[in-house]
């Protein structure tokens, strides 16, 4: 069931208890300020990556690089040549784009026992510089290779990603869902690798290749080694029917990388995709041996020109290494003479180069590098990373090059007059301009579904989301979204009696680790607003609020779109929220309930006094997020599963401020003494915190850690982080 409504901001609403209870906030109180000198922000780089096909203009992107493997920066526009269809063409446009890496090296406080991943903040379009697809092929991992491609995806996330990169982490046997969208969130990329398993119904063995089996002898003549022979012998049929369903598999993941390009068309920065797979071979063999082209390079090729359009290099890494394709202790070679050991081990060692072959057209096609017989799969992500410094090579195309009436593949040849320096490019393109491929006008619904999707946030309409998890005993586990929506950026309609009136749509959903909708909001609402409300509404804004009862542990990530029918414009906003399984009996927290006022006011409540109307309330503060200085935030959440003796728990608690990732303000550790809640499972905590006046304006993150003090050390700890604004 899904718990939905509008929290407009009338005095009586603002009182309303959120969620679980508005929690005890008032148990103590921090005062904090601080004076740092301003940090000045560096304009974001104007990085033009965008292969464009018309019939005015081709641009392609080219890549140097000398004897040693390092990209030629100052290479002249009369030292590169340009070949269509074997014709060379006349350069109109050169130009290098440099985006060197940033060495970036781990910072951990010296004595600081339990580092954390801080949440980042909102990524926008403009500061993003690499867009970063690692398409992980587990319709052909070996169980072997499984172990170290999640090891090279840890080690990238930890210590190879950057400011600036948009990462997704995709399956190409799963959906492409919640954690498999773009994202800066390390915590979200975690969450994905922690489901890159061996699927046990794809191609891959346990191993990179299928051991020897025993033969069992028939009594028949072998002719198996008989050239001349025709016909379809029982090794032949089975050979057949094994590169039938490899193909299969290999079809399958190129149809989800296609996908993955598609979604990267009009996304931002040098956009990658990377390939971790045990290949995939461009022929198949019938069961009389003869080899035949067939769906894989069909499919290939509808990528690769895709994939040019759309200005992506696709990368590939052979996941099983360098491979021995001897004998090995696995081997049975029962009822096999040395003639048919051998020849077995031959077709080992072709197997294993024509997948590889496989892997290297696919690079070679679209620009990219092949990392084979590599056992170091996160150096060769390194390698690929530091590739990206490109030359924009442009030229005008002749009338025949989009002949309508020849729909021909043009290709493409590039050639480096300077000695001992290798070139790689896009191998070309069909005869059809992208203004030829533009997409349909979109239908209101699909504007809102794109919205979404999308990794950015649509703020159009200025979205504030805050997805809450909670367990109480009636509910189970729910997660609970406050989308905060400004009243000013929605067009209203006068009514007769002096109020206002508007339509919108919203589109919300939780997604799980699989990319399967665990519930949805689509729905239509007229809202009408009384004539002495109108200005605190537009003031204040208003509270979307619903909830999804979650049946089942896990990551998820909360999305919602809102388009305004009198505008018709849009809004989006989503979360990353993790749900903890409390049946491990380890210590957990809710989500974070805010509220904020000014310092008289705070003082007059705790003083007993009644308070004056102070403004949004609880609901707007937790799902908005955004402070005065001087002013007094209130916060509380949730504690489960703490140990308790004799009834009586005994934890600490510790806050620390944090901006720009460096810690502003660091608590002193304090005993927290056990806060009465109709939850008996539940403890209520709840912490103030001052504002101070010379707090400058920005993003802060605020982090309380619990402590049971009664717990096994590896239990005893458990985080909690919220986000907010400090405005003027």
């Amino acid at each position: 069931m899904i718990a939905k409504n509008f929290l407009l901001p009338e005095k009586s609403q603002m009182r309303k208890i959120l969620l679980f209870g508005l929690l005890t906030l008032v148990q103590c109180v921090h005062v904090f300020g601080q004076s740092p000198a301003p940090v000045s922000t560096p304009p974001p780089a104007d990085e033009t990556d965008v292969v464009k096909i018309t019939t005015a203009l081709i641009q392609v992107d080219v890549t140097v690089m000398d004897k040693k493997g390092n990209i030629v920066t100052d290479l002249r526009p009369d030292e590169i040549e340009i070949f269509e269809n074997g014709e060379k063409q006349k350069i109109t446009n050169f130009s290098f784009i440099a985006n060197a890496r940033v060495a970036q090296e781990a910072q951990k406080k010296s004595g600081e026992k339990n580092p954390v991943i801080l949440p980042p903040t909102a990524v926008r379009a403009e500061q993003v510089k690499r867009t970063i697809a690692l398409v992980v092929d587990d319709l052909t991992l070996s169980f072997e290779s499984t172990h170290y491609v999640r090891r090279a995806l840890k080690k990238f996330v930890d210590e190879q990603m950057q400011d600036g990169d948009l990462v997704a982490i995709i399956r190409t046997g799963a959906g492409i869902g919640a954690l498999q969208q773009f994202t800066n969130d390390k915590r979200q990329l975690h969450a994905a690798i922690e489901k890159v398993r061996w699927n046990s119904i794809g191609s891959g063995n346990i191993g990179a290749f299928a051991p020897m089996q025993a033969r069992v002898d028939t009594g028949q003549e072998d002719d198996d080694n008989d050239p001349g022979r025709v016909g379809r012998n029982a090794e032949g049929r089975e050979q057949e029917f094994e590169d039938f369903r490899e193909s299969l598999f290999a079809t399958g993941t190129l149809g989800a990388i296609n996908y993955v390009v598609r979604g990267m068309q009009d996304l931002p920065g040098r956009k990658s995709v990377m390939l971790l797979s045990d290949g995939f071979s461009l022929f198949t063999q019938d069961a009389s041996g003869f080899t035949e082209s067939g769906r894989v390079l069909q499919s290939l090729r509808r990528l690769v020109d895709l994939a040019n359009r759309a200005a992506v290099v696709i990368y590939t890494m052979d996941a099983r290494g360098l491979q021995y394709t001897g004998l090995t202790a696995s081997d049975d070679t029962s009822g096999r003479n040395m003639e048919q050991v051998e020849r077995d081990l031959a077709s080992r060692r072709d197997r294993l180069f024509n997948t590889q072959e496989g892997l290297r057209y696919l690079a070679r096609q679209t620009g990219g590098l092949a990392i084979v017989n590599n056992n170091d799969l996160s150096g060769g992500i390194r390698k690929i990373l530091d590739d990206q410094s490109y030359y924009l090579v442009g030229y005008e195309p002749e009338d025949a090059t989009f002949d309508p009436k020849v729909r021909r593949f043009n290709r493409l040849e590039v050639k480096v007059k300077r000695p001992g320096t290798t070139v790689r490019y896009r191998s070309g393109f069909f005869g059809v301009s992208d203004d030829r491929l533009v997409r349909a006008v979109q239908t209101p619904q699909e504007r809102l579904t794109a919205a979404l999707t999308s990794p950015f946030a649509v703020q159009d309409i200025a979205l504030r989301l805050n997805a809450l998890y909670y367990h109480n005993q009636k509910e189970g586990n729910v997660i609970r979204s406050l989308v905060h929506i400004r009243g000013q950026d929605i067009k209203f309609e006068d009514t007769p009696d002096g109020g206002k009136k508007a339509m919108f749509d919203v589109y919300a959903a939780g997604f799980g680790d699989n990319g399967v909708v665990v519930d949805q909001i689509t729905k239509t609402y007229t809202m009408t607003i009384k004539k002495e409300a109108v200005q605190r509404f537009l003031d204040r804004g208003f509270v979307y609020d619903f909830a999804f009862p979650i049946k089942k542990p896990g990551a998820y990530q909360l999305r919602v779109a809102l388009r305004d029918h009198g505008s018709d414009k849009l809004g989006s906003a989503n979360q990353f929220v993790e749900v903890p399984n409390l049946k491990k009996n380890r210590l957990q927290l809710s989500g974070v309930v805010l509220e904020s006022m000014p310092f008289e006011n705070w003082q007059k409540r705790q003083a007993g006094q009644t308070v004056p109307d102070r403004g949004p309330g609880p609901l707007s503060d937790t799902s908005l997020r955004q402070f005065k200085r001087a002013s007094v935030l209130s916060f509380g959440f949730s504690i489960y599963n703490a140990k308790q003796v004799a009834g009586a728990s005994n934890l600490s608690s510790q806050i620390r401020l944090f901006r720009d990732g460096k810690v502003m303000f660091e608590g002193a550790l304090q005993p927290m003494p056990r806060a009465v809640g109709s939850d008996p499972t539940a403890i209520h905590f709840g912490s103030s915190l001052v504002l101070g006046t010379n707090m400058l304006p920005g993003d802060y993150l605020l982090q309380v850690t619990i402590t049971d003090n009664l717990a096994k050390a590896k239990r005893a700890t458990a985080i909690q982080f919220v986000q907010f604004e400090i405005i003027e």
